[in-house]
């Protein structure tokens, strides 16, 4: 199984998320490929146990590349604070990742890859005190309001962290299968690539003691919208209360929304 690093990215002040990634695939020093390149939104999940310092840094940028180790000295410059893990991703999920990412994040308007409908359980939502629980909080549906709009309504990415309590993962993939064939999908929910964690967190130079976390997921929703529009759902919410929290010992997400990822071919002929 192919080990990919995902990272977290402060960047120092002055630096645009769009120029840092154009200079890391700008570096012909480094065959770095580049999965994702995500910039932060907020965080729609707080975790509670496990890494909480990541509470403390108002972050920049989500990565995940292929290999180990830290990312290229030539932008090291640029970077303020760095947090990472390994994660082994299968084959299957990386192979032609770019191409099936850019049929996610520029749907056709017509057929069965298509944005669908919302499913109107927004307006039978009776909001909850808190979105910790994944629910929807009145705080969490007024920002996705304003997001909404503020956006233009685009693609975002959830950048899902999972610690499962013992021997809860297979209640976990339950949840998964109820996301993938009904809950999610109907949304245009999709988890776009999901590994395990292979090593401990490691923050600038240091290193944790211990693996902590136990999963990655990278889920897509067409909209804000239709990621509101699950999470308020009758449906959604019997699945997450049935399989998914029983499970989990911990968890964060982070809202992320996709940036362009240059080729390098095309970094070459603009320096011609």
């Amino acid at each position: 199984m192919p080990v990919c690093t995902l990272c977290l990215v402060k960047l120092r002040e002055n630096y645009d998320p769009s120029v840092f990634i154009h200079a890391l695939t700008a570096d012909n020093s480094s065959s770095l490929s580049i999965f994702l390149a995500c910039e932060f939104r907020r965080w729609i999940i707080v975790p509670t146990e496990i890494s909480t310092d990541l509470l403390k840094i108002n972050w920049d940028l989500v990565l995940l590349y292929e290999g180990k180790g830290p990312l290229v000295d030539s932008v090291s410059v640029m970077i303020e604070e760095v947090w990472r893990v390994e994660v082994g991703v299968p084959s299957r999920i990386l192979k032609d990742f770019p191409a099936k990412n850019h049929t996610l994040l520029h749907p056709p308007s017509h057929g069965p890859n298509s944005v669908p409908p919302l499913t109107g359980s927004l307006e039978r939502n009776q909001p909850t005190s808190s979105a910790q629980d994944l629910e929807l909080s009145q705080e969490l549906q007024e920002w996705i309001a304003q997001f909404a709009k503020g956006r233009g309504g685009g693609p975002v990415t959830m950048l899902n962290l999972l610690a499962f309590k013992e021997g809860k993962k297979e209640q976990y993939l339950q949840y998964g299968q109820a996301f993938a064939e009904s809950v999610g999908s109907r949304r245009g929910g999709t988890a776009k690539i999901v590994g395990t964690v292979v090593s401990p967190a490691i923050t600038n130079a240091h290193v944790g003691a211990q693996k902590e976390w136990d999963e990655v997921a990278f889920a897509h929703y067409p909209t804000i919208t239709h990621f509101a529009d699950m999470i308020a759902s009758e449906d959604y919410q019997a699945a997450n209360h049935k399989y998914r929290l029983p499970a989990l010992r911990d968890t964060f997400i982070m809202c992320t929304t996709d940036l362009d990822i240059p080729n390098r071919e095309s970094n070459a002929l603009a320096k011609l």
